[in-house]
């Protein structure tokens, strides 16, 4: 009998080469196998995409079989799912730090745009109060299910929120423009959206500070804030452990920022340049507009517009940040466990999670950096890290190898090596995050 390990990711080939490296660093022998078959084996890893994961089979064997996925995980990666969990969470526990760590949120369930008529009176009555005492405060709209960027807008008013769906329902019609927008969709196939309060202080950098061939600054360069989201990697295991991966990405707009306007002419900013992160939007840039948050340290911070700097983004700015962003994690991930119905961990599981966050910058607040939590994504599109930046994820990978695996193929080395692991500890990179105990979820290996 020996350790078969079932790899398959048939839309993502890199993934599949860091799986397949990440097992060659254990220091046992692996069969990989490309199918599931009846053949018997002592052990059997699922390290695929989800898809290809036989659930039953990893619920059947809790002791034998390691899966790299949960089964059901929804609070976490469906932006409404996790609207609903963070909501229920911080109506019992009011004092968490995810009231002011997540943006407000609403979600709603429309098709077409006259349905919203009933919706003012119903679900979306305090977003309704908001845009009409406030209309300079901006808020986002998302696709419950869609990604990489898809069917994202920003709106302030009744009107134009009522405009952008009309224009979801156009999208069938022969509008060449809108078909082709990138960020195009049509509503009546979604139906699940979310809207958050816009964050329209960020912190702007500018990428450019950083070279990624290696060449000088011109000396008349004019540098520019740029909004960024940070790209955290985390890995929940078991039942539960769940780490933060201390190589965080930041992934710049294309263009300067410039907070969101309307005008008579148009009730929403088409253009979306400025304000989207999304490095699938953003192909052509090339890498561009990724960059490793250390590698920030030292670049100057700017105001909207403005090319003189307002302070430099030093070590204990991203030392700040790396902090928050682990306390937060601990509570969104505990937000989900109560909601037991949409997020079951296993003991004989693991799962590696791309969370995005956003830097608010507010200097009349202590610390004046304050870290949002945007969304958070099962299977995340690492392809578009891109070359320079793949060794960071060799690296997640061959510590979710150690960390997780690790201990399921009964490597004494790894079991050492991670015992007494403290909250907050850092080891092969992994920052420690939570440590709970969920009933029924299996004995650990």
């Amino acid at each position: 009998m020996f350790t078969t390990t079932f790899v398959s990711w048939p839309s993502a080939p890199l993934t599949r080469r860091l799986v397949l490296n990440a097992l060659g660093q254990l220091p046992v022998t692996i069969h990989v196998v490309h199918a599931l078959t009846d053949e018997p084996c002592h052990r059997l890893i699922q390290w695929s995409a989800y898809d290809s994961i036989d659930h039953e089979l990893t619920n059947a064997r809790r002791d034998s079989v390691l899966a790299s996925s949960y089964t059901y995980r929804k609070a976490l990666i469906r932006k409404h799912y996790l609207a609903h969990s963070i909501h229920s969470y911080l109506t019992k526990n009011p004092s968490s730090l995810l009231k002011t760590a997540s943006p407000q949120t609403f979600d709603i369930d429309i098709a077409f745009a006259d349905e919203l008529d009933e919706k003012w009176a119903d679900e979306l009555y305090e977003l309704g109060c908001f845009l009409d005492d406030d209309p300079q405060r901006w808020w986002i709209l998302k696709p419950g299910m869609a990604d990489r960027g898809m069917g994202i807008r920003l709106f302030s008013t009744k009107e134009a929120l009522y405009q952008i769906f009309e224009e979801f329902e156009l999208s069938d019609s022969d509008d060449e423009e809108r078909q082709s927008s990138q960020t195009a969709v049509v509503a009546s196939q979604l139906r699940h959206f979310v809207i958050q309060e816009y964050i329209s202080s960020p912190l702007l950098l500018d990428p450019r500070e950083v070279s990624v061939n290696g060449r000088r600054l011109a000396a008349d360069l004019q540098l520019l804030g740029h909004k960024f989201h940070l790209r955290a990697y985390c890995v929940a295991s078991g039942a539960l452990q769940l780490y933060l991966y201390d190589r965080v990405l930041a992934l710049f707009c294309s263009t300067p920022y410039s907070q969101p306007r309307s005008s008579a002419d148009e009730l929403y900013p088409a253009n979306l340049e400025s304000h989207l992160t999304n490095t699938s939007l953003q192909i052509d840039g090339g890498e561009e507009g990724v960059r490793l948050l250390d590698e920030l340290i030292g670049c100057h911070s700017f105001e909207e517009g403005r090319s003189d700097s307002i302070g430099i983004f030093t070590k204990n700015d991203k030392a700040i940040i790396l902090g928050q962003m682990t306390e937060i994690l601990k509570e969104t991930f505990r937000a989900a466990l109560a909601t037991p119905v949409h997020f079951q961990p296993l003991e004989n599981a693991f799962e590696l999670y791309g969370v995005d966050f956003l830097v608010e910058h507010t200097p009349s607040q202590t610390p004046a950096l304050q870290v949002k939590i945007l969304e958070v994504n099962a299977e995340p599109a690492i392809e578009l890290t891109g070359p320079r930046l793949t060794w960071i994820l060799e690296d997640l990978f061959v510590s979710i190898a150690k960390v997780c695996v690790g201990p399921f193929i009964k490597w004494e080395a790894a079991r050492g090596m991670f015992k007494n692991w403290k909250i907050g500890d850092t080891k092969e990179h992994f920052i420690k995050c939570l440590d709970e105990s969920v009933r029924g979820s299996g004995v650990p290996f």
